[in-house]
């Protein structure tokens, strides 16, 4: 009987060397988001991070999400390094909402075969995204698992901690009718929506550009709030509550916070839309109530404050360089969100 040729971990399609160089390559990436609370971090079986001494009875509040199908235009076009961003910011603007501020965060990486050039521009978007949250990148999983994903294909999932003192912690228990709505700007459709999206491109027989100013709106990072946020809330401007608008639209997102007996009246004539959701109703012949409950039209992050700190909290907005407005007003309701 011939003898049969050993077999390897290679010949089955996992390039453990790959993995290794990726490591060593990402090291300074996330050397550069360190916070001195972390103990250890990339090469350990995990990571150690100690709790900010600032806080007396600190609260952990932690987050996962992904990108979503928006990599699959990341994925087409060749820019990926935005989902990195899009990865962290889905997961810290949520831990936000409660006043938290992120200490780490842990990303996850699967493909079919590691490229590790594009892998590297990924994970140089997840860095990116954690120093404008303000926390630090200590690890991670890279998983090449052949037969599982197509050749080119990757999937991203991310996990993130905050921390918050437990006396301040923000959970719109407090807003009542009369309070004001503030909005801060979408940088566009944000990760949310893309499986529509994608169907309006499909319809239209719409083949995306890389360098398009379509790809360039379609495919904006989003945008983190977490810094503005919280140096609002410093200020001592009474953040009643919180919104960030994701899966589900401004619909499903805004009143999350609100208290029973209370509603949201959003005024449509405070923001101008972006184009880019003017061009994806007409294009799709998508309904109005559609785009509301599936996109956030421009509107990225709402915080819930009292009447006479309004003007207050603009200003202290303004002057980090944000363009906030009142977006509308809490009334008496069933907690819904009314278009006016």
């Amino acid at each position: 009987m011939a003898q049969k040729t050993p077999l390897t971990y290679a010949a089955a399609g996992v390039d453990i060397d790959a993995g290794d160089a990726l490591v060593d390559d990402i090291k300074k990436i996330v050397k550069s988001t360190r916070r001195p609370e972390v103990l250890a971090g990339v090469g350990g079986f995990g990571a150690l991070v100690g709790l900010p001494k600032k806080y007396k009875k600190p609260v952990l509040v932690s987050g996962t999400d992904g990108v979503g199908t928006k990599l699959r235009l990341g994925i087409d076009t060749g820019r990926v390094q935005g989902l990195g961003i899009d990865l962290v910011a889905m997961c810290v603007n949520d831990v936000l909402v409660n006043g938290a501020e992120p200490l780490f965060f842990l990303d996850y990486y699967a493909t079919g075969k590691l490229d590790n050039k594009t892998a590297a521009q990924v994970i140089k978007g997840i860095a990116e995204g954690c120093k404008q949250a303000g926390c630090a990148l200590v690890g991670g999983e890279t998983a090449e698992m052949p037969g599982m994903y197509h050749d080119g294909d990757f999937d991203l999932a991310g996990f993130c901690v905050a921390v918050a003192e437990q006396g301040k912690l923000i959970d719109g228990s407090k807003i009542k009718p009369g309070d004001v709505m503030i909005a801060l700007p979408s940088s566009g459709p944000h990760s949310n929506g893309y499986s529509l999206i994608r169907k309006i491109l499909a319809v239209n027989h719409y083949k995306l550009n890389p360098k398009s100013e379509l790809a360039d709106a379609l495919l904006a990072p989003t945008t983190i709030y977490v810094k503005p946020v919280l140096k609002l809330i410093d200020s001592g401007v009474t953040v009643k509550g919180m919104a960030h608008i994701t899966g589900g639209g401004i619909t499903g997102n805004l009143t999350r916070c609100f208290p029973k007996g209370t509603a949201a009246v959003v005024d449509t004539q405070s923001w101008q839309r972006p184009e880019i959701f003017d061009w994806l109703q007409k294009q799709g012949g998508v309904a109005q109530d559609e785009m509301w409950r599936v996109f956030n039209n421009g509107v990225g992050f709402v915080m819930v404050v009292p009447r006479l700190q309004a003007d207050e909290a603009l200003a202290a907005l303004k002057k980090q360089k944000l363009k906030p407005w009142i977006l509308g007003e809490v009334v008496k309701g069933k907690q819904d969100v009314r278009y006016a």
